[in-house]
């Protein structure tokens, strides 16, 4: 991912988005290809069931997932980042649900690219997302904004960084104590996303000050799977935290089985002791970056991880 990121930052914001966009999708196509096979996935499809709410747990291309949540007392069903919608509508059918929603936390070809083939196919459908670069956004959201799946209420909290219009969904149930949130590519299982379009300032905002906020036992739905090598980051960052030691040998066994199995969800709870981006106000890890503030550790921790080689 080092490659392309860096390739990405450079010519994401000089070029029109169309151009971009081409290019991207022609890259993680062929990287998936590479990667996982013509029918292959990067991990088996997992499901999450509480007492209302399902989350199936859909891979797409080398590393990404897409989520198709369900309220399990209406049928009514929504689907996160749909970047391979054939993928998305075998499952609604196994499921049996009604598909009415697509939630778009960016406007990135691999969690964006799929909209416009699956509102084809699946004609009436609600499309919410906070930048106007998302394919058939039918409802533009900000901040704050709440929308409804059968019963769940949906949430927007505006992370910009990654992203200028990134946003980040979560869900809660008024009638249990569930709580989930899909974060996209602003927090990763013990990382965050790179600063394509932003600042530290901001992704201290969002990470430490938005979801950072959320109750601890809020479940975790990130875009990729990057938990390993976010946690051997954090591992150099806080070498003697056994938390972090502790997941990575968790992550571990999960990925070295046959097909491998996602590591996510997280939660809000664990993310804070094993994630440095969500811990850069601890000491230990402004010992490690040698700054002083959370802001400042932020830049200094991203700007490290850009660079980052597991030994």
């Amino acid at each position: 991912m080092g490659g392309w990121a860096s390739l990405f930052g450079a010519v994401s914001n000089r070029l029109p988005n169309y151009v971009t966009q081409g290019a991207v999708a022609t890259y993680f196509r062929v990287s998936a290809i590479r990667d996982v096979g013509f029918r292959g996935t990067h991990s088996i499809q997992t499901v999450q069931s509480g007492q209302t709410m399902q989350v199936r747990v859909l891979p797409a291309l080398s590393d990404n997932y897409m989520y198709l949540l369900v309220d399990q007392n209406t049928k009514e069903a929504a689907v996160v980042d749909p970047v391979d919608p054939e993928a998305v509508l075998k499952a609604v059918k196994e499921e049996g649900v009604k598909l009415t929603t697509i939630l778009t936390t960016h406007h990135h070809w691999d969690h964006a690219g799929g909209n416009k083939g699956l509102l084809e196919k699946a004609v009436g459908l609600t499309v919410l997302g906070g930048d106007s670069r998302i394919d058939g956004v039918t409802r533009m959201v900000v901040d704050g904004d709440v929308a409804s799946l059968g019963g769940l209420n949906i949430k927007c909290l505006a992370t910009p960084c990654h992203t200028t219009g990134h946003i980040c969904y979560y869900v809660t149930d008024a009638q249990t104590d569930e709580k989930i949130v899909f974060t996209g590519d602003t927090l990763f299982l013990g990382g965050c996303g790179r600063f394509f379009e932003g600042t530290a300032e901001q992704m201290y905002t969002a990470l430490v000050e938005k979801l950072g906020a959320l109750p601890s036992a809020t479940k975790v739905y990130c875009g990729h799977e990057y938990s390993l090598q976010n946690l051997g980051f954090g591992s150099h960052v806080e070498p003697e935290n056994q938390d972090i030691a502790d997941k990575i040998q968790w992550c571990r066994t999960k990925r070295e089985l046959t097909p491998a199995e996602p590591t996510i969800p997280s939660s809000i709870g664990e993310e804070k002791r094993i994630n440095p981006f969500m811990r850069v106000e601890e000491g230990t890890v402004q010992a490690h970056t040698k700054t002083t503030g959370g802001i400042e550790t932020m830049r200094a921790l991203r700007a490290e991880k850009d660079n980052f080689k597991q030994k």
